[in-house]
This record gives C-alpha cells, sequence and structure tokens, in this order.
C-alpha cells in the first residue's frame, strides 16, 4: 500500500493534474482526491465508458486489449489506465 501512495503523490504533483482516482472493476472508488459525490460521478461513468471501450477493442481483434484511454475536452482531459481488478483515472487541466 505505501508502494500505491507513493506513486498517487508523484502524479498528483505533476503540474495541471486537478484528481487521482483508483477504483474497483464494480466501479466502486477506493482513493480519490475528490470529494464524494463528485468521485461517484466520474467512477460510474468512466467506468461503463471502459468497458465499452476495452469491448469494442475485442471486437476489432479478440487477440488485443484496452491498455489507455484518453478523453480530451475543452475544460479537461481524463486519463484511464485500466487493470484487471482497478481503473487508474487522471484528470488534469489540459492548458497546463
Amino acid at each position: 500500500m505505501a508502494e500505491v501512495d507513493e506513486t498517487l503523490k508523484r502524479i498528483q504533483a505533476h503540474k495541471g493534474v486537478i484528481a487521482t482516482m483508483v477504483i474497483n472493476a464494480e466501479g466502486i472508488p477506493i482513493r480519490t482526491t475528490l470529494d464524494n459525490s463528485t468521485t461517484v460521478q466520474y467512477a460510474g461513468l468512466l467506468c461503463q465508458l471502459t468497458m465499452k471501450a476495452r469491448s469494442t477493442v475485442r471486437d476489432i481483434d479478440p487477440q488485443n486489449d484496452l491498455t489507455f484511454l484518453r478523453i480530451r475536452s475543452k475544460k479537461h482531459e481524463i486519463m484511464v489506465a485500466p487493470d484487471k481488478e482497478y481503473l487508474l483515472i487522471v484528470i488534469q487541466n489540459p492548458c497546463e
């Protein structure tokens, strides 16, 4: 757990990073730097989107898998690193 905490602190220290989240496969937040309601909203929606993206990648090529998902909007850039049991989500300001 100390290694996970250290990694999250290092990510959070990068310029422009607004928030970091770790959620489990069911979409339940485990660690977050956001308030509860915002975390639940992001976790639920990004878990669904990640599963959809993973399914799309596998439909195109069954030998392939989703390794990273990056979404950029006018306000934020959301990066999702999916794993078997967890999702690491980083939200940052794209202008910084």
